[in-house]
């Protein structure tokens, strides 16, 4: 069989990303599920704001946070070059799990994809994570990547 499987279900992916190593696989498997299902992917990164956010802290956390992103990015798109695989990035600010699930509803994206633990030592320790609000939160299905 050649060519792409015509798709009904899973037309838009979003991957949850913050560079670490899960959120790479995550992109990985978006990628393959792409090319099979002729699906879109948004690769979507949100900076948390330091609490309490103050400004001149705010800024510099930001400026980090977008250049630690873009440069992700660029690694994410170099891997996209050889694939037949329409892919976007953004990065936006705010609480992740938030954002992902407002951005998934927003665009009608029909699969989140996320990696199990992202970088931070909170969020190893905390149950409450990205991946599991977004499986009890989200509209659509979600893919958690080990």
């Amino acid at each position: 069989m050649t060519g792409k499987r015509q798709n009904a279900y899973f037309r838009k992916l979003l991957v949850g990303y913050d560079g670490s190593p899960q959120s790479e696989k995550a992109v990985d498997i978006a990628f393959s599920l792409a090319e099979c299902l002729d699906a879109s992917v948004l690769i979507f990164a949100v900076a948390r704001p330091p609490e309490p956010a103050i400004s001149v802290e705010l800024e510099a956390v930001l400026d980090d946070a977008r250049e630690h992103f873009e440069e992700g990015f660029k690694k994410i798109m170099e891997k996209a070059r050889g694939r037949d695989v329409n892919v976007k990035t953004d990065m936006v600010v705010g609480h992740p799990a938030e954002q992902i699930i407002h951005r998934a509803e927003a665009d009608g994206v029909d699969l989140i994809i996320l990696g199990r633990r992202g970088r931070s030592m909170i969020s190893r320790m905390m149950l409450g994570s990205v991946s599991e609000r977004a499986l009890r939160y989200a509209h659509c299905p979600v893919m958690v990547v080990h």
